[in-house]
């Protein structure tokens, strides 16, 4: 103990210079990481989502609410941007390849993306609209409601999250600065009226679901402008358990999980997923392949990879569960840099479930694709790009071991590829 004032002075400040101390460097440790955490943090230079794949900035939800205020992109540059590269953002494509849901938590940045390509879907949406009719648009009396409120959604999350390309016009309104298209008073806007506003907003097809009595979740409605394989007019007020019946393996193994999912979730607990096929044209609506095999003579680099990015919201309001779709086409050629990508898809390819590929159609394209699919495999072993030993199933990890950018080619779905001008030359003779 400290008998004396002097005692005091000398025995006392020891340990209250070491509390001293210890304070001053831990005051210090925060600063310099708060200084390394802004320093680090995604800038937004036009691109959504590029090297974010890893890692998001955390976010805040609050529970029972809409979607928390999605971060400004104060810079997005519409005539260069792009989405994810979902090759690498969702696992998409995996192996060994089996149907799952394979879903993971949806940050608020992620629910709508845009990129350079929006005008493109914009004009070929409306197009598709004013040829289908209600094969592409349409809405159920018990999701009329839905329809408006999905809409407001929009209406309040664009101008947060694009500033640069959407304004708010009254209390209701909004402003698409790309198209010079003024929408307002939409607080009213229900059912179809409501999904044709959405459809000149977002790249994105809706679909609609709702849980009904009997405890099934029914497709109530939607904007389904680019479905590819299947149509809203053949689909719609079916349950689940019948969409699905054509999926190999979904009902008996899928079904119940799905339901569970769908029913449970809250509107503070978005997720996403993403989905992968093989086209062989650039017609979202409905895929050449879909219903016959692709021209023989089409060059395999001009083949179609094309991924959903798919996105699952819960409405707070109408309580309606909202299906985004965002299909992303990228030639196959532009895969020639994605290290070990080739490789994964031959093997996906050669070594899935029967059942699984032939849903997926891979029989019709499969002796135009897999040779090319190996050129670019001994292409990327003689550049060094891969090893023969690396193994496909860690390709993610690969490029962080390796320090690799993730490769950010984007095909240009406005310029036709080789194949289709020589085809449609040869068309013309």
């Amino acid at each position: 103990m400290c008998s004396t004032p002097q005692a005091n002075a000398h025995a006392c400040s020891r340990p209250t210079m070491y509390l001293l101390a210890a304070t001053i460097f831990a005051a210090a440790l925060l600063i310099g990481l708060y200084s390394w955490f802004s320093s680090h943090e995604r800038k937004d230079a036009g691109v959504t989502g590029r090297n974010s794949y890893f890692k998001e900035k955390e976010q805040t939800f609050v529970p029972g609410s809409s979607l928390p205020k999605p971060d400004p992109l104060v810079k997005f540059d519409i005539e260069t941007a792009t989405a994810r590269n979902f090759v690498y953002a969702n696992k998409t494509v995996r192996y060994p390849y089996y149907q799952t849901m394979a879903h993971q938590p949806m940050h608020v940045n992620h629910w709508i993306e845009i990129d350079k390509e929006y005008r493109w879907y914009l004009d070929e949406k409306a197009r598709v609209i004013r040829e289908q009719g209600k094969v592409g648009i349409d809405s159920l009396p018990d999701n009329d409601e839905a329809c408006g409120e999905l809409l407001l959604e929009l209406v309040d999350y664009l101008p947060k999250r694009y500033p640069t390309l959407f304004t708010r016009e009254g209390p209701d309104g909004i402003v698409n600065l790309v198209t010079g298209e003024h929408h307002v008073s939409l607080g009213n806007r229900k059912g179809v009226d409501a999904l044709l506003v959405v459809s000149r907003l977002v790249q994105d097809d809706f679909l609609m679901g709702r849980e009904r009595e009997d405890g099934k979740i029914y497709l109530v409605g939607g904007l389904i402008a680019f479905p590819g394989f299947y149509l809203l007019s053949e689909t719609i007020n079916k349950p689940l358990e019948v969409l699905h019946r054509p999926v190999p393996h979904f009902n008996e193994k899928l079904l119940m999980s799905v339901e569970r999912t769908l029913k449970r979730f809250q509107p503070d607990q978005p997720f996403e997923r993403s989905s992968w096929m093989i086209a062989d044209d650039r017609n979202l609506f409905w895929h050449n392949i879909a219903s016959a095999p692709p021209d023989p003579n089409i060059h395999p680099k001009d083949l179609w990879l094309r991924i959903d990015h798919q996105t699952f919201r819960k409405l707070p309001r109408t309580n309606a569960i909202i299906f985004g779709v965002h299909p992303i086409m990228r030639k196959i050629e532009d895969l020639a840099d994605s290290p070990l990508v080739p490789t994964l898809l031959e093997k996906v390819h050669l070594e899935t479930d029967d059942t699984l590929l032939t849903y997926k159609g891979t029989h019709k394209y499969h002796d135009i694709l897999l040779p090319y699919l190996r050129e670019l495999t001994e292409s990327q072993i003689e550049r060094g790009l891969i090893r023969e030993e690396d193994d496909v199933r860690s390709f993610r990890e690969l490029l962080r071991e390796r320090g690799m950018q993730v490769p950010w080619r984007q095909s240009t779905l406005s310029v036709p590829t080789e194949s289709e001008m020589r085809l449609s030359i040869t068309a013309k003779e």
